[in-house]
């Protein structure tokens, strides 16, 4: 049987939405994220944001594993709303 590789997730901003949570995961910091949170990752640990306020960060594989991502533009100009 072979193993899916999860590569880490790459340097960047996103909008982090954790996948459906399993009934044995326990307390793990998707709560905190749940409905969704701005993240930010270097590669290697990624920091979850809700109102300017950190709630929670993990690794950068956990991360990619346990969660969809949408990229957020780093650039806006005030006719982006």
């Amino acid at each position: 049987m072979s193993r899916r590789v999860i590569e880490a997730l790459s340097t960047g901003r996103y909008w982090a939405t954790p996948h459906a949570p399993f009934p044995l995961d326990g307390p793990n910091g998707h709560d905190e994220v749940f409905p969704g949170a701005q993240c930010i990752s270097d590669g290697k640990w990624v920091t979850f944001y809700k109102d300017g306020e950190e709630v929670w960060a993990c690794n950068a594989v956990y991360a990619a594993a346990h969660f969809d991502f949408a990229p957020v533009p780093t650039h806006r100009s005030s006719t982006d709303d």
